[in-house]
């Protein structure tokens, strides 16, 4: 028995990471083509340097899901540029969007995806003052968002 598990437990540990960098692509995969359909819908590209992804517990129930704050820009040709977050819950049958809400963009405020913490999504923001030049927003500050009943709602 000793033997049989000298064999098999290092065959399991090494199979781990690939176990979790398969996770990872499909996750990355289901991301993608939801963004790729936004931004085809609005006639835009993903500024996908700025994607940024958070893993936590958002439905209560103790299994981590995904938070992401994406940007789409050059709406139509133009150089707006518009922030969202989406959120992706984990079921049986893998990763699946939820739903999604507009949290910043050009001449509002700009959004950095921090954390989720408690069952609580957070964002650092910066907003535009009125002294503020137009292209850099100054005034710091935080969002909060949570999923009820399914839909994301900032607190």
């Amino acid at each position: 028995m000793n033997k049989l598990l000298m064999f098999v437990l290092p065959a399991l540990l090494l199979g781990l990471p690939s176990i979790a960098f398969a996770q990872r692509n499909r996750d990355t995969a289901v991301i993608e083509k939801f963004i790729t359909q936004q931004a085809t819908d609005e006639r835009g590209e993903e500024y996908e340097s700025a994607r940024r992804v958070a893993s936590g517990d958002l439905n209560h129930d103790g299994v981590a899901d995904l938070a992401v704050v994406y940007t789409i820009e050059g709406q139509d040709g133009t150089n707006n540029y518009i922030q969202y977050l989406a959120v992706f819950i984990r079921s049986r049958g893998g990763l699946v969007p939820i739903d999604h809400t507009f949290v910043g963009g050009k001449s509002n405020r700009d959004v950095d995806l921090q954390s989720i913490r408690k069952n609580v999504i957070w964002l650092r923001t910066r907003s535009h003052r009125e002294d503020d030049p137009s292209s850099t927003p100054g005034k710091k500050g935080t969002a909060r968002f949570v999923l009820v009943k399914r839909k994301l709602k900032e607190l």
